[in-house]
């Protein structure tokens, strides 16, 4: 019987995808964990790997394709010993006829069962997050979650040996060497459970021909939205409709945290007659923020219609503006890493970001971000809310300003910064709490090397 391959889901907001390149030709053979097309979300271009065995019988949807909708049809692979020509030909009836993509969750949707990834669909290098039967999340990949499900195993007792934990396909064999047992059936819910909120509509705005109209005939040209145009668009509005901004701001001198960055990259140890890092502002500014959120935990959390979900770790996002758009890679545990880790790891992110190389969990998820516009003589301004984060610390330019000093006016190099918060979780008192405590870290920066 012919498997249909169908889009994958790359990310729990993707609703569709550019096939940018087929890796393998009709004809060709392919197995469980081949490499064979690449696929531009609106964030990254991801290489996905197939499911199942057998060989190329079509490739229903050619590269270069735009807007592919998930869970279309994009090629069909004959069976071991099935026909070729005859399930070339059969395209898409061994299967139900092309499905819309559904609607992703937001960030603090209930959880979901996990499902098993239907067959033939592409598998992503690096899938999202399964969940257990016990409702906890397990990283997993989709062929781990589908082979899981055929034995009978609870995916939440498998120990994950891909990267950050995750279960894969070795990892699920070797727990049926060992007798894993089966999950247990699920027992039925004593209450009703709460019906998980119904995901964001896209931004409706005013109509092309009400816009038009406005403008005198060919003095424009139309430029269409692109993938990540409309998902920032559609994320903006959530969040400015959702989320009850609050603001505050503060002062920070910087001479000593300058001082400090020019003597640290003065002593970097040379590499192939290269520094070994090179400290930037913005680097020392993730330290600040990631040491803030661990001394004040209350307010590195986010906010769900059940919980408040406090994070034992500071996961940083650092806003990094790329063609079209902007992309959020996460420092991970930025509260436990070194400056030199920090500006190193972050200039690989931000460079693979331009490429549109960044792999899922290198940009989803964390705690809190950095937005800084100093570089571009910002002054000040206020950033929007990046749900599920519950804060982001707008970061403007450094600046030689006139002080008081014990009483006598000095100059000083100033930057000023705004942290936005969601009410709903982080209050006055404690924006201000966590305020205090970042500027403590850039104005004394001895503190972030202990």
């Amino acid at each position: 019987m012919p498997i249909n391959i169908t889009m994958p889901a790359l990310s729990p907001t993707m609703e569709e995808g550019n096939l940018a390149k087929w890796l393998v030709k009709e004809g060709d053979k392919v197995k469980s964990g081949d490499v064979i097309a690449e696929i531009e979300t609106d964030k990254a271009t991801m290489e996905v790997e197939a499911v199942d065995e057998g060989t190329v019988a079509k490739l229903v949807v050619a590269a270069g394709t735009e807007g592919v909708k998930v869970n279309a049809l994009i090629a069909v692979l004959a069976a071991d010993g099935e026909d070729v020509a005859a399930a070339a030909s059969g395209a898409g009836s061994a299967a139900p006829a092309k499905a819309e993509a559904a609607p992703a969750p937001k960030a603090d949707a209930a959880p979901a069962k996990a499902e098993a990834a239907p067959a033939g669909a592409l598998a992503p290098a690096a899938a999202p997050a399964a969940v257990s039967a016990g409702g906890n999340r397990t990283f997993s990949s989709p062929l781990a979650r589908r082979l899981a499900k055929e034995a009978g195993i609870d995916l939440a007792v498998v120990a994950g040996s891909g990267p950050h934990g995750r279960v894969i396909k070795s990892d699920i064999e070797a727990a049926l060497a060992g007798g894993a047992k089966p999950a247990p059936a699920p027992a039925a819910a004593s209450a009703p459970q709460a019906a998980a909120p119904a995901p964001a509509a896209a931004p409706k705005g005013a109509s092309d021909d009400a816009v038009l109209k406005l403008f005198e005939p060919g003095s424009y040209e139309l430029v269409p939205h692109d993938g990540m145009r409309k998902t920032i668009a559609r994320r903006l509005v959530e969040s400015k409709q959702t989320i009850p901004h609050f603001y505050v701001s503060v002062d920070c001198e910087l001479d000593a945290l300058m001082a400090l960055r020019a003597q640290l990259n003065d002593a970097a140890p040379r590499k192939d007659n290269a520094p070994a890092y090179k400290l930037s502002v913005n680097d020392m500014v993730i330290k600040a923020m990631a040491l803030a959120l661990r001394d004040v935990p209350d307010a590195n959390v986010s906010w769900t219609d059940s919980n408040m979900v406090k994070h034992k770790h500071a996961d940083v996002g650092v806003a990094v503006s790329i063609p079209g758009g902007l992309i959020t890679p996460i420092i991970r545990k930025a509260e436990q890493k070194t400056l030199s880790v920090i500006s190193n790891e972050m200039r690989d992110l931000g460079k693979r970001a331009k490429d549109r190389k960044l792999k899922p969990e290198e940009y989803q998820g964390g705690t809190s971000s950095v937005s800084n516009m100093g570089m571009m003589g910002v002054k000040n301004f206020a950033a929007v809310v990046n749900p599920p984060h519950a804060t982001i610390l707008a970061v403007g330019a450094g600046e030689q300003r006139v002080v008081v000093k014990n009483g006598e006016m000095a100059i000083a190099t100033v930057m000023s910064v705004t942290l936005s918060t969601d009410h709903r979780c982080v209050d006055g008192a404690l924006g201000a709490a966590l305020l205090q405590a970042f500027k403590g870290y850039i104005e004394n920066p001895m503190g972030m090397l202990v």
